[in-house]
């Protein structure tokens, strides 16, 4: 799996989402997920919103995937 695919494969899923992906080697990535329906949601609720995009592949061809996740507007998005 490439840091590209996850991005397509995130954005697919979470309409209007910027996102930014990177991962050298291929199993563990970094993603930052910027998105408006992460508005008004915990942290976890929205790790899970994007780890929903990718289905099976978490835990799989993804091994790890360091999340940041945030909505436009908030410190850092």
């Amino acid at each position: 799996m490439n840091p590209e695919r996850i991005r397509e494969l995130i954005e697919q899923g979470l309409s209007g989402a910027r996102v930014e992906v990177q991962g050298a080697d291929g199993v563990h990535f970094e993603a930052t997920v910027v998105c408006e329906e992460f508005r008004g949601k915990l942290p976890l609720a929205r790790h899970r919103m994007v780890y929903a995009t990718l289905g099976d592949r978490m835990g799989g061809e993804i091994h790890a995937l360091a999340l940041k996740t945030l909505a436009p507007g908030e410190p850092g998005a």
